[in-house]
Order: structure tokens, then sequence, then C-alpha cells
């Protein structure tokens, strides 16, 4: 079991981290990282720290990645701070692995959060046994022009603010992946939104529970056969969730990987899965074809799988705590989230 960090109150000091790639500290993008920092402030009441290196720009972040790694281990062991957020992903995490102390990690569990490339991140504190959050960034949903999205912003509360159960997490009704470029021009600029279908059942029947486990398939290709890839015993009765990045890979190497996951047992040894909307919706038809021809090859027809979820590479998001029990209904169709992510 995961050791759940405590929920988070107005008035608490959150850090902020670039565990990957360091723009928030590029001049071009300062505005933007202050956006998202006074969403924290004024729609959380949080106070914001930034980490020592965090800010210090792409160049310097990518020559120096022990700075980066040292900023993470500032931010666990003071205690004066309870959550961390990542600014943003990036491609890179995986080379803070030589630099990561776990014992620190361990001794000082409090919330971690943040979605794509800090998949790394987030396995750096599975090892360590205690639950993060795959969920918002601040260069991106806090930092939405105009304003943070409703959905997003009652999914933080229910899921970091909360002890309460978290509950089934109704699909969102629109979304986005609109690209507008990150200038101040365009800050007071609404991105299109779009009707969101809701979510799809791929395969399988009845209602399954298990333990959330996944992240960004991209990046979670770097983790395989490291200290940091999860042991044995986390896959079992487990819901995996997956979902792929901005760079919204080829069909094929779906397929590649969850014959991967297949190969290693993994997939047999799962609940469930659900799968993160792709981004743009592109290779939405595609992507299910994948999913469903390894089902297949595998005799895992029956397995219970979602499809098109609110998480990941798409606005608004929910928020999926590592470790915290879930449950896919498939006559309903239907995801849930049985406990609290924090205490």
């Amino acid at each position: 079991m995961l050791v759940k960090p405590k929920k988070l109150q107005p008035g608490d000091r959150v850090a902020t981290v670039s565990p990957s790639w360091g723009g928030a500290g590029n001049p071009g993008l300062r505005w933007r990282y202050e956006q998202g920092v006074k969403r924290l402030e004024e729609i959380f009441g949080l106070q914001v720290i930034p980490m020592p290196n965090s800010l210090k720009g792409g160049d310097y972040l990518y020559q120096y990645p022990q700075a980066r790694a040292e900023d993470l281990m500032t931010a666990f062991s003071d205690k004066s701070i309870k959550g961390i957020i990542a600014n943003i992903g990036g491609e890179e995490s995986i080379r803070l692995l030589p630099y990561i102390d776990f014992d620190v990690i361990y001794r000082n569990p409090k919330i971690f959060m943040g979605y794509s490339d800090v998949t790394i991140s987030h396995l750096f504190c599975h090892k360590a046994g205690i639950s993060s959050f795959y969920g918002p960034a601040i260069l991106t949903d806090f930092a939405e022009n105009v304003e943070m999205d409703p959905y997003t912003i009652n999914m933080v509360n229910r899921t970091l603010f909360s002890n309460e159960i978290i509950g089934e997490i109704q699909p969102a009704k629109e979304w986005t992946s609109e690209r507008l470029e990150w200038i101040e021009a365009n800050k007071n600029k609404r991105r299109t939104m779009q009707k969101n279908t809701g979510y799809e059942l791929l395969q399988g029947s009845g209602i399954v529970q298990g333990r959330l486990i996944g992240g960004c398939m991209e990046v979670l290709e770097f983790a395989k056969g490291t200290e940091i890839w999860p042991e044995e015993k986390y896959w079992e009765n487990s819901i995996l969730f997956f979902e792929t990045s901005e760079d919204q890979p080829e069909p094929t190497y779906i397929r590649y990987w969850l014959r991967n996951y297949a190969a290693q047992g993994i997939l047999q040894k799962a609940k469930g899965i659900i799968f993160g909307k792709p981004k743009d919706e592109k290779y939405y038809e595609e992507y299910k074809h994948e999913i469903l021809k390894v089902m297949k090859e595998y005799a895992l027809e029956e397995l219970p799988i979602l499809y098109n979820l609110n998480f990941g590479h798409t606005e608004p998001k929910f928020i999926l705590p590592y470790g915290a029990m879930a449950e896919i209904d498939c006559t309903k169709v239907t995801f849930s989230i049985l406990e609290s992510g924090v205490e």
C-alpha cells in the first residue's frame, strides 16, 4: 500500500518545480508561470514558493539535471511545504534518477502533482512508497488563458483539499487541445472548446475494482528495466491508466507498447484499463483498433477497457491518485475512485 499524503488547506505553502523542461523560467514564458501561480493563490488560497533552480530557464536545467533533482529533494525535505506541483513536462526527467534520494521522499510524504514526463517523478514517489497525483501542471491547466476551467478546479478541490471519498468522475462536457501560442498577446483569448462525447466502453462486462497505476505511455518506456519500474505486486489487481502525449504517436506504437505489457504479464494481472483522450482526438479510432487487436492476440477480450477519459494531454482534466482503489462499471460506463486521495 502506498502512503497517502495529508490534504491541502488554504494558507498552505506549495513548491513549484521543473523536473523536466525548464521553460517556466524563460523570459518569454515567465508571464505564463506567474499567471499559474496567481490562480493557486487566488482560487485555492495557497502560498507558492518556486524552488531555487526551477526558474533558471530551459538551457540551464537541460544542462544540469542534478539541479532539477535538488529542487525535488529540497521541496520534499522542507517540512513547511505541504505540496509540490510541476511547472510542466518535457522529455528528460529520467536523467534525474542518479540524484534521487528515495529515503527523503519516503520520510516526507506530501502531495506531488503533474503529468506527461512527470510520470518519471511519479515513479520516484511510487518506489519510495508514497501516493502521488497524475494531474494538472502550472503552465498548462493553472495558467489557462482567461480563467481556469471549472471542471479542473472542482477536481483539484475534490482530490487534494478533501479527505472524503472522491467518488464517480463525470466526463467533462467540453474539451480542448487547441494550441494557442503562449505569448502574452494571447492571454485574453479563450481556446475553442468542443463537445465531449463522454466515455466509451471498448470491451468487458460487469464491475471491476483495482488500484491505479500508469502514466504517459511514451514516458513509461524510459522507465522500463530501471530501478523505478514498479515491482510485480503493484500490477496485481490494478486498474491501469494510459495516455499519450502531444507528440501524437503513430497507432503502431500503441500496439508495440501494449504487446510489451502483455509480454511482461502486466495486462493479465490487471483488472481493467482506462485510456485518456488522445491529444486533439487524432488517431481516435486508430488507437481503439490497436488496443482491441492486442487484447485479441493475448486472449484478453474480457478485460474491461474504458476509453476517452479526461486526463493527461487534454483540458480540462481530472486527477488520478496512484495506488487509490478505483472502479470501472461496464454496464453504466462509469469510472469512480472509491477512496480519498489524501488523509
